[in-house]
């Protein structure tokens, strides 16, 4: 089919059918290619961004660009990759499962989160794969496949904000703006090389993103560096002067033995050597260590899972139920564990989360918890499911404290294992301190 874009350019309009329940046929997916090119480019991304192909894997939909800029700014020239759960007013949102995308309708408004960015002078390059409605931490997508991960060749991207993170790896954008439930936006980060920013929960709006456990949701975003993370940051948080408590400085450093036993043999030791040569450099105040028990953590972790489960369950458990095989077998497996947890285990669990909440923002005071990013580096893609399930379990006891605690959480590719597969040390801090440990982290990056 024929087809126009603002007009002036004619291309071909590919077109994906499915047949509905209801033996009615809707579009599921659509794509213009121009003819410059036998597949579009990604083209008009920022500073030190490079051009490449249209990869369904990473990209629902892209523009040159898809969205303007709609201010000068600090962000003028900077490509942003849009994670599939924010709207993009004339878009729909896909939430990675066709079935769902081919009910919806294009949206009417910009997501606040991404308006702010394009307000800042970023222009959005294209919308960028989530794993289906972003419930999972491997990356892989049953529908659309694995997006690539050029820091690790051979292994998965991490997810759920998996097109995102792979977009900014490969260079065709230059911040990836996604959520972080559970790991969504520090697992890709240190599975892939990158910095990457889960706020404090709270601060950025989530409206016009498509929730999955909105007691744990926050915006967040990939960058390959600390700066654009940090011109970001003043984009979607204000100034740090304007911040509050952002400016208070970390007066400590404090370790979790009982997490970084959670990690391979590698991460655990490359993760020791390096807190240890950073702090002789005097970047960081000698770590202190927390004692933290493994029951007490399981009991937190448990709440955590549960809450989750609950409230993903009520936010997309009808819409599942009402079209089974929809899903991919893990996370329809997840969704279906979630669909038996009773309204009365979720108040237990609430109540259990409200406790580790208060403890761990009095642990956070003034402090910096230093935590492997994840368990282990990225998985290779022939990774059978349960060493997939196993890394996400024990990199899920890592993450969910930062949800537990409504705190920023920042991954920095600050570790190399020797086979070369990137892993990220993550600074934890105080709700509030998101600025904070950006400047922290600048000192860091500067000595690696």
């Amino acid at each position: 089919m024929a087809s126009t874009r603002d007009g002036d350019a004619t291309g071909l309009q590919t077109q994906l059918w499915r047949l509905l329940d209801d033996g009615r046929w809707a579009v599921a997916a659509a794509h213009v290619s121009l003819p410059t090119a036998a597949a579009q480019p990604v083209s008009g991304a920022g500073s030190g961004a490079g051009s490449g192909a249209f990869d369904r894997t990473v990209w629902r939909a892209v523009g040159d660009p898809l969205a303007a800029a709609t201010a000068p700014g600090p962000l003028d020239g900077y490509g942003l990759a849009v994670k599939d759960l924010f709207d993009v007013a004339g878009h729909p949102v896909g939430a990675g499962v066709p079935t769902w995308l081919a009910e919806q309708r294009p949206r009417t408004h910009t997501a606040p989160a991404v308006a702010a960015l394009l307000e800042a002078g970023a222009h959005a390059v294209g919308i960028a794969r989530t794993d289906e409605f972003a419930y999972s931490l491997a990356g892989t997508n049953a529908h659309y496949g694995t997006p690539p991960n050029p820091a690790a060749p051979g292994s998965v991207s991490g997810g759920s904000t998996s097109g995102p993170a792979a977009a900014v790896a490969l260079g065709q954008a230059d911040v990836g703006l996604g959520t972080d439930t559970a790991g969504s936006i520090r697992v890709p980060a240190s599975y892939q090389g990158l910095v990457g920013l889960r706020t404090t929960h709270g601060a950025i709006s989530t409206a016009g993103v498509l929730p999955l456990a909105p007691s744990f949701d926050t915006v967040g975003w990939l960058t390959r560096d600390v700066r654009t993370s940090a011109l970001v940051a003043e984009a979607l948080l204000g100034q740090p002067e304007q911040a509050g408590d952002d400016t208070v400085a970390v007066r400590r450093t404090v370790r979790l033995p009982v997490l970084e036993e959670l990690a391979s043999t590698e991460v655990r030791n490359t993760f020791a050597a390096t807190v240890e040569s950073l702090c002789d450099a005097g970047e960081l105040p000698p770590p202190e260590p927390d004692d933290l028990q493994l029951p007490v953590l399981e009991r937190w972790f448990t709440a955590f899972r549960t809450v989750q489960a609950w409230e993903a369950w009520q936010a997309h458990g009808a819409w599942i139920t009402a079209h089974p095989g929809a899903l991919g077998a893990d996370v329809g497996g997840r969704f279906a564990q979630a669909a038996d947890v009773t309204e009365r285990q979720a108040e237990q669990a609430r109540e259990v989360v409200a406790e580790a909440r208060e403890q761990l923002r009095a642990r956070l005071t003034g402090t910096v918890l230093v935590i492997p990013s994840a368990s282990g580096p990225a998985p290779g893609r022939t990774a059978t499911g349960e060493r997939i399930e196993a890394e996400r379990a024990a990199t899920l006891r890592m993450t969910c404290l930062a949800g537990l605690a409504g705190a920023p959480a920042l991954s920095l590719p600050l570790l190399r294992l020797a086979d070369g597969r990137p892993a990220g040390v993550c600074l934890l801090g105080a709700p509030g301190t998101d600025h904070a440990l950006l400047a922290l982290a600048a000192g860091l990056e500067a000595l690696r």
